[in-house]
């Protein structure tokens, strides 16, 4: 076979720290690289095959559209985007819904939708957003604006103006921010590529309160916690509040791109014909597949199973906590979306188990994170933590 790696860095931007494995196929929670190597994957495309690899209903409906129709644009109506918009207001708070291509997307058209509802409602000048501090957004200029990690501002001053970051779990913080300019407060459920961090109790509830007293709204970003990774379809479900916007990607393709912003009718009413719009969002071919995805996960029995295995992963990695005290500082999670804080960094970790065949990642620099295809079955579990295990001996020794 072609030496990929070479002719990859001949020919393509250098913008990923890519780990030396070649893949070529997958099955489930499998990935096998082009020497036929077997890897457990723990890492299902950063939260997106949450169906796992090659799902054979979702190949079916994708063979299916690729032969009927794949693109006509969104001047006219198609049945797959139509219907994947109807499911997705009715298992949600939301009235409508705005496709398109990736989770940065979704995020700029809240952005942009927040300012336009703000200044239809309240004239000129009140367009601020409130985000948090290690909140991750996207990748376009205006996400990475909103995005509270210096490291992903770099470079690329001046950002757009209008983002003010504040600690996340400090509803005091976000308060002492409003000024006279601010029209949104936008917030990740859980923090991804921040560390795994969780809401405190109350604390998404809160922030619901106080956008409603100073008249803001309330914008969820769940493009990586959304679409069952939690063991919930969304993960605002479990804190018992809606927003006002909410953005989705990743998983609702399972593969596949595509993003999602969905909006009550009063909010959406901000934007008309010609206020925002895509050529590729949509489309027949990726909507039928994210409806097949969507009727899979939104099962009650589906989500379930998810809450199990989840239960059953976090259990296991404290086990392995006390066999590690001095490496490992905290276990958390939700559902199947979990993570190892190491009191070292956790890069060397990341790719002694991708040695071993098994694929996790780090974020945060000490985080190591775990979101596995939702169908992970309990032995695969077992089988990572014993790989773990012979990493985390091997790194104290």
């Amino acid at each position: 076979m072609e030496d990929i790696q070479s002719t990859c860095k001949q020919h393509i931007f250098n913008t990923y720290g890519r780990l030396p494995v070649v893949f070529i196929r997958g099955k489930g929670c499998t990935l096998w690289d082009e020497n036929g190597k077997e890897y457990l994957d723990f890492l299902a495309g950063i939260a997106v095959c949450n169906l796992g690899h090659s799902h054979p209903e979702v190949t079916r409906v994708l063979c299916e559209q690729a032969a009927t129709l794949i693109h006509v644009s969104n001047l006219f109506y198609t049945v797959p985007q139509v219907r994947l918009a109807a499911e997705l207001t009715r298992l949600s708070f939301a009235d409508k819904v705005f496709f398109s291509n990736s989770g940065a997307e979704a995020n700029e058209a809240a952005i942009k939708l927040a300012r336009k509802h703000s200044k239809d409602h309240h004239g000129e000048g009140r367009f601020h957003i409130i985000t948090m501090k290690d909140s991750f957004h996207g990748r376009t200029l205006a996400t990475l604006s909103a995005t509270g990690q210096e490291k992903v501002h770099k470079g690329f001053e001046p950002l757009v103006p209008g983002f003010t970051f504040v600690d996340f779990n400090s509803t005091a913080a976000v308060e002492a921010a409003i000024t006279q300019q601010t029209c949104a407060v936008m917030v990740e459920p859980i923090q991804g590529e921040g560390g795994l961090n969780f809401p405190h109790p109350n604390y998404l509830a809160d922030l619901k309160a106080l956008c409603r007293r100073h008249d803001l709204l309330l914008i969820f970003d769940e493009v990586q916690v959304g679409m069952g990774r939690t063991g919930t379809l969304f993960a605002h479900e479990q804190e018992g509040v809606t927003p006002d916007i909410m953005t989705l990607a990743k998983a609702l393709g399972n593969g596949l791109p595509i993003g999602a912003m969905l909006a009550t009718d009063e909010v959406a009413g901000a934007f008309v014909p010609g206020t925002h719009a895509t050529t590729f969002g949509g489309t027949p071919f990726v909507t039928s597949a994210a409806e097949k995805v969507l009727e899979l996960i939104s099962s009650p029995s589906f989500l379930e199973r998810v809450r199990r295995t989840g239960k059953y992963f976090v259990e296991g990695l404290r086990e392995l906590q006390n066999r590690h005290p001095a490496l490992i500082k905290e276990v958390r999670g939700r559902g199947l979306m979990v993570g190892l804080e190491l009191t070292v960094p956790g890069q060397k970790l990341v790719e002694k188990c991708l040695e071993k065949g098994a694929i996790i990642n780090c974020t945060h620099d000490t985080v190591l994170r775990f979101v596995p295809p939702l169908i992970v079955e309990e032995k695969e579990i077992d089988c990572l933590i014993r790989i773990l295990d012979e990493v985390l001996k091997e790194a104290a020794t």
